[in-house]
């Protein structure tokens, strides 16, 4: 049923949607230019109406695309060969560049990156281990992977986001783990990583978020709470000694590193939007005019411990690194200086 629900009711409910939207278009827009003048953000209701109006179309135009895949791949009997799925994924390129692009624009956003390229070591295959915190970081995240850096992403993904139309059934297409951070009881979610991780190729980036979920100071405190519940007092501590990240959950990782015994591992922090957590804010923001600085560090595979317990030790070492990376580039307030931007250490 839920199934049926995701394929076959959502997806054209959101292009009669989106159609409706278009046909309205001039009403909406009288609204907005109506309500800008009466709000402080400079035409905030006009920028908010634009970005959901490009998103609603691209979904649409995407929806329609892939339907006509899965009609001309036999009704999705070769969707998943290897010709098909590059030309999904040359759709998540063209989707994340034009998206990319007006986001940057009507939201007056720049982007700095700093660090070695995740192509610091070409014909590796990389795990990519980021922080997640703010809106729009994974988006961020998966954009300068192919985009700049001519990887295709292997993504875990939390299970709501399949609830998307376009997402739900593009990343059914190509290489990906919807999968929920608080596992029922039976559900082996990291035999279910370490499939999505195997057979990585050279430009090949497995893609994954070890805090499980948004920065929140809640979700913060609950995972201390959830280290204490199972024993692990020493690590609890070093997670209450973290101020901008959650105690990561090592298992995804671990499991994605036994299952591509070659690959480097890159990990990436970010800050300019991570303060960004309610809807209330999103708005108050709006144009945010912020730079997002993002910093990136690739360790290559010799420099990783064998051991499961060093490696869970290693990656609260570098998340420990991250936190303080964040510390020192978080966006400036009253009474901070302005962020900086680290120079490279490899």
């Amino acid at each position: 049923m839920t199934w049926l629900l995701r394929r076959c009711v959502l997806p054209p409910a959101v292009v009669v949607l989106t159609v409706l939207v278009w046909l309205t278009s001039p009403a909406w827009l009288l609204v907005a230019a109506a309500l800008s003048p009466r709000l402080p953000g400079r035409w905030r209701p006009l920028r908010l109406l634009w970005i959901v109006i490009l998103w609603m179309t691209l979904e649409s135009v995407s929806l329609v695309v892939l339907l006509g895949w899965w009609l001309a791949s036999g009704f999705g009997w070769r969707v998943r060969t290897p010709y098909w799925e590059g030309v999904h994924y040359d759709l998540v390129q063209g989707l994340t560049w034009v998206f990319f692009r007006e986001a940057k624009r009507v939201l007056a956003l720049e982007i700095t990156t700093d660090g070695p390229s995740p192509n610091a070591h070409p014909g590796n295959p990389i795990l990519v281990c980021c922080r997640h915190a703010g809106p729009g970081d994974s988006f961020t995240l998966i954009h300068a992977l192919m985009h700049w850096y001519g990887r295709e992403p292997r993504v875990v993904l939390k299970d709501t986001l399949a609830w998307d139309p376009m997402i739900g059934v593009l990343l059914a297409r190509i290489p990906a783990r919807f999968i929920t951070p608080n596992p029922g009881q039976g559900e082996d979610l990291e035999s279910q990583i370490a499939a999505l991780a195997t057979g990585l190729d050279e430009n090949d980036a497995f893609v994954i978020f070890p805090e499980g979920g948004n920065f929140t100071p809640q979700r913060r405190q609950r995972g201390i709470e959830r280290l204490r519940k199972l024993g692990l007092e020493k690590m609890a501590q070093r997670a209450e000694r973290m101020e901008h990240v959650i105690a990561p959950r090592p298992g995804g990782l671990l499991a994605a590193l036994d299952a591509a015994p070659g690959a480097d591992v890159v990990l990436v922090a970010h800050t300019g939007l991570d303060h960004l957590v309610t809807v209330r804010d999103l708005w108050r923001e709006l144009p945010m005019d912020k730079q997002i600085v993002m910093r990136w560090w690739q360790v290559p595979r010799d420099e990783i411990p064998a051991g499961r317990d060093e490696r869970i030790d290693w990656l609260f070492d570098w998340w420990e690194r991250i936190d303080a990376w964040v510390d020192a580039n978080r966006p400036a307030e009253p009474g901070r200086e302005a962020p900086r931007v680290d120079r490279p250490d490899r």
